[in-house]
């Protein structure tokens, strides 16, 4: 009676994902490059603030003189939280320039981690979980249905501001909101 039960239900999870394989696919590529716009772009002038510049020097401090390039994600946090919850090229290209790297080697970070954003977010950045356990459980019908009600696309924010849908990656549950911008 378990083999029956189990036979069947890994034959629902086999239609479940075969039905969705395509469409998810071409999300996973959603912010896997960059190009250029008017407000992100290696030609627009970014720095830290007179306040986190006393904060990048801190930072780097706590590390080896010969090992400044490990602070790359508290830096990378630092400029994506003084630019309001996302980070453009030209601050990514900042931080490299602080820590004595080829930029290609923060881009390599910003693009690995999903808490960096590389687009502008809304004050509320609601992510849902793109693993495939969690796109079993129903992941994509819920970022569906926030997307509806929302009235955006993923990696959009809605007029007011306020909200924008992206993705991340965990093992634990299908939907995680967060809001950006006030680190513990």
């Amino acid at each position: 009676m378990f083999a029956r039960l189990a036979s069947r239900r890994l034959c629902e999870i086999r239609q479940a994902f075969s039905q969705r394989h395509q469409v998810h696919r071409q999300f996973s590529t959603a912010l896997n490059y960059h190009l250029d716009s008017p407000d992100n772009n290696p030609d627009l002038p970014w720095e830290f603030s007179e306040k986190n510049k006393v904060k990048v020097k801190e930072i780097i401090s706590q590390y080896p003189s010969n090992y400044k390039q490990s602070a790359v994600i508290p830096l990378l946090d630092l400029a994506q939280q003084q630019h309001g919850g996302w980070l453009p090229v030209s601050a990514m290209n900042a931080v490299a320039k602080v820590i004595e790297v080829a930029p290609i080697r923060v881009y390599e970070v910003a693009t690995f981690y999903s808490m960096f954003n590389r687009a502008k977010v809304g004050k509320y950045h609601l992510l849902v979980c793109g693993t495939t356990p969690c796109m079993i459980r129903g992941s994509r019908d819920i970022e569906s249905a926030l997307l509806k009600h929302l009235g955006v696309k993923r990696n959009e924010v809605t007029k007011d501001g306020l909200f924008s849908v992206g993705e991340m990656e965990c093992m634990e549950c299908p939907i995680v909101p967060r809001a950006w911008g006030t680190y513990p």
